[in-house]
Order: structure tokens, then C-alpha cells, then sequence
């Protein structure tokens, strides 16, 4: 079970082998070198990578989130190295208006630290604090079609298959999970 703190918008979760933190003006560097990846954007909006700029508006949004919901997405630092592995957390999915009101658990983590069940540690913490401190009744999470590792993430924290829905800014073919808290 993580280590979670006791504030409604939790600064820090810990897992065994991961910070989940807020952002830092320290993260642009290590997030536009994850968002600087092409098989880490394959499935995310329209596929491509961003640059050092729009990672850094893609920050400024995350705080803005973090501001306006009292939760959001966290950085996601890997304990053993220090560096920044990506983010996972919380975010209304306002590109998907045919689910609102809705809050959607997410994850994006750098080539180097798939497949070791990082995305899935960190979830869990997102999910387990959820459940204990924000009052939610239901998150759900969005697989866009091909994307099976991050489906099978989603299957692991419990979700199940809600709807198949088309994404109206991309037009790619996505897949709703959802789960009851």
C-alpha cells in the first residue's frame, strides 16, 4: 500500500520504488525529453512529439489543473535515480465532452521505464489516494485503440470497458474504462 499524505491535494505519494510529486521549475527539462520521444506520443492526441516549448505549456495547464481542481497530474520520480520518469494523476478529459462531468486517471512515462509495472505502481497510488482523500465517486480513463499497455493498466486497477467512442479533435478510436471508488 503507498505512503500517502493526509491533504486533500496531497503534495506527495510514495510508492516502493516512486515519488509522485507537484510539478517543479526543475521538471521542464526531463518531461520535454519524455514528450521528445516517438513511441511515448504514438497514442497521445494526434501523435506527435512536442517540443521543449509546448512542454512547457503543457506544464503551465498542469499547474493551472492542479490550481483550479485541487487535484491533478503529478510528476512521477523514479526514487532509485532521481529523475524525472513522467507523470500520472488526475485531469478533467474536456477533449472528450460526450463523457462530462468526468475525471480521468492518466499516465505518460519516458522508453526507459516501460515495462517494469511503473505505470501501474504509480496509478494505484493515485487511485488508493482518491479513494481515501479527494471524494470522487468514479474516475475513468481513456485507451486509445492499439495502445495495449496502457489498456492493460487500466484492466489492472480494476477498470472495465464502458464505451467505444470516436475522439472528436483526432478522430482516433478510443476506448472508455471506468470503475465505481
Amino acid at each position: 500500500m503507498p505512503d500517502l499524505t493526509s491533504s486533500r491535494d496531497a503534495l506527495s505519494l510514495e510508492t516502493p520504488r516512486l515519488l509522485l510529486r507537484r510539478w517543479r521549475s526543475g521538471d521542464l527539462d526531463g518531461f520535454a525529453a519524455v514528450n521528445e520521444q516517438p513511441e511515448v506520443m504514438r497514442y497521445i492526441h494526434d501523435g506527435r512529439t512536442l517540443d521543449r516549448a509546448a512542454s512547457a505549456e503543457r506544464l503551465a495547464i498542469y499547474q493551472r489543473h492542479w490550481d483550479e481542481h485541487g487535484f491533478g497530474l503529478y510528476a512521477v520520480e523514479s526514487k532509485e535515480t532521481g529523475e524525472l520518469a513522467g507523470f500520472t494523476g488526475l485531469a478533467v478529459p474536456t477533449f472528450l465532452p460526450e463523457i462530462l462531468p468526468a475525471v480521468e486517471i492518466g499516465w505518460r512515462l519516458g522508453r526507459a521505464y516501460w515495462g517494469r509495472g511503473l505505470a501501474t505502481e504509480a496509478a494505484r497510488a493515485v487511485v488508493a489516494h482518491t479513494r481515501a482523500e479527494l471524494g470522487l465517486r468514479r474516475l475513468v480513463s481513456i485507451h486509445v485503440v492499439g495502445n495495449e499497455a496502457s489498456a492493460r493498466v487500466m484492466v489492472k486497477l480494476g477498470m472495465s470497458l464502458e464505451r467505444e467512442t470516436v475522439q472528436p479533435d483526432t478522430g482516433r478510436q478510443v476506448r472508455v474504462y471506468a470503475m465505481d471508488l
